[in-house]
């Protein structure tokens, strides 16, 4: 199929192709509580989780967001939307579906440092690192993606060239 073709039919469906790994899906979410974890997309919050199928399922069980990365270097470890496609290239290449989680800003803020990887590497920006416990209460939006292309939201997308 023709790459024109593809991007056409990409743009289309409000998807833009970004570099080769995931695609994206955006479906509800229900908590516990029968609330819908599903918000709407708010360009003021700029800060994302990503976890395997597994650990956000243990999320949804738990109401608390951790994974053992989390757990062994004391905090949690997010990305801003311009981190997005590095993190899902250099942490999840191996997963064949993620969950992408947009956080409320304003309930992580107060605990939230900006800070240079732990070990030096390729990826020299600032990360937010969140110093306290990661609720799923804190969730604005939840997208799911699946490996074909990284295929990230538009509204994500758009954040990252406006940041």
């Amino acid at each position: 199929m023709d790459i024109d073709i593809i991007s056409r039919v990409l743009r289309q469906s409000n998807s833009l192709l970004l570099s080769g790994l995931f695609l994206f899906m955006s479906t509800e979410i229900v908590a516990e509580d029968n609330s819908l974890l599903d918000g709407e997309f708010d360009m003021k919050n700029k800060t994302y989780k990503v976890l395997t199928l597994e650990e956000w399922d243990k999320a949804q069980k738990s109401g608390s967001i951790i994974t053992t990365l989390d757990q062994k270097d004391g905090f949690v470890h997010l990305s801003n939307a311009s981190q997005l496609s590095a993190t899902l290239s250099l942490y999840f290449s191996t997963q064949e579906k993620v969950i992408l989680l947009q956080l409320e800003q304003s309930m992580i803020d107060k605990n939230l440092k900006y800070e240079a990887p732990m070990q030096p590497n390729k990826r020299l920006g600032k990360f937010p690192h969140f110093y306290d416990d990661l609720k799923t209460n804190m969730v604005l939006k939840i997208w799911h993606l699946e490996r074909t292309a990284f295929n990230l939201p538009e509204e994500v997308l758009l954040q990252a060239e406006n940041t």
